[in-house]
């Protein structure tokens, strides 16, 4: 039996070394690729990225390095910046109450805005996640508010909902209630921006239903034999195996919400009040760099905010980590 088995074996190994033709020869692990190929692919790519690296440089990179540098400068627009180090950085936190309000509203934005707009999200994501005859409809329904929330026409829009005389006061006076100005009224005024953004949850829903539409069936089967009922199934099953996804969505829109500018523009008419209370860090940015035209103290405002977007994102990731689950793990 042993002599058969050597037998074999050296037969098996002259046919492999015998040349057939029409095979393709396998380089080894050890032998580089050849290279003309995968060069000519290389320059391909290079040509089709070009485009987009063009842009990065020249729309992104360019105007960084030129905010880096005019952050350290005292810049009106109209004569040569002037060189002033850290003043500008030391300028924000020691004599500028503003600046300091609106870190303070922004911050109560984001608390506000990210929490509820994603538990909305999900919940809508939950009832829609089923497809069916009009499904796609009403998805695109839901998804509608955040191609449009975001427009100037919605944002005066809104202004004129929550007016002293907008449809807002109208449906609550039916009920008995006196009107509130929403808009003038500082400790209310905040809340009708956070209700704008809220509105906007198209953008997470979507992702949502796209998460769920990938959660495998086999667990809520083995979940309702266990005798769980659907909120155990969600609290065991759903939200394990969705975050990936809620940390995705958590982080997007952190970033969104710190960077709103436009409904706190426009609702209160470019000035952030009442008495400051709709005075987001993008709104006071502007302010500072194209109505004061003090450019050199709006360019270290950005750059602070980047450093803040970038804290909270390594803060989510962080705390996050040992909540999320990866399939495969």
């Amino acid at each position: 039996m042993r002599r058969l088995l050597a037998s074999a074996r050296r037969s098996r190994r002259k046919s492999e070394s015998i040349d057939v033709p029409g095979t393709v020869e396998v380089p080894s692990p050890g032998r580089p690729p050849r290279s003309g190929r995968l060069g000519n692919q290389g320059r391909d790519a290079f040509f089709f990225l070009s485009p987009w690296l063009l842009g990065l440089s020249v729309l992104t990179m360019v105007p960084m390095g030129a905010s880096l540098y005019l952050s350290f400068t005292d810049y009106d627009l109209l004569s040569s910046p002037e060189w002033v180090g850290f003043e500008n950085f030391i300028r924000m936190f020691t004599s500028d109450p503003r600046y300091l309000t609106s870190v303070r509203v922004t911050f109560i934005y984001v608390a506000l805005t990210v929490p509820l707009k994603l538990m909305i999200a999900l919940a809508v994501a939950l009832i829609l996640r089923r497809t069916g005859r009009g499904s796609g409809v009403y998805r695109a329904l839901f998804y509608l508010p955040s191609l449009l929330g975001g427009s100037v026409a919605i944002a005066m829009l809104w202004r004129q909902i929550f007016g002293i005389n907008g449809v807002v006061n109208r449906f609550t006076g039916v009920f008995g209630f006196d009107p509130v100005s929403w808009i003038s009224d500082p400790d209310v005024s905040l809340l009708v921006l956070v209700a704008l953004a809220v509105w906007q949850f198209g953008t997470p829903m979507v992702v949502f239903i796209a998460g769920l539409s990938q959660i495998p069936l086999d667990l809520y089967e083995a979940a309702r034999v266990d005798g769980a009922n659907r909120w155990r199934q969600f609290w065991h099953v759903t939200l394990p195996m969705l975050s990936p996804v809620i940390l995705f969505n958590l982080i997007f829109q952190i970033i969104i919400s710190f960077q709103s500018f436009t409904s706190a523009a426009i609702i209160s008419g470019g000035r952030g009040g009442p008495a400051d209370t709709t005075l987001l860090y993008t709104l006071y940015l502007y302010q500072r760099g194209f109505t004061t035209f003090d450019m050199g103290y709006a360019s270290a405002m950005a750059w602070i905010l980047l450093i803040i977007i970038a804290f909270f994102t390594a803060l989510a990731f962080k705390f996050t980590s040992r909540f999320v689950y990866y399939e495969g793990e």
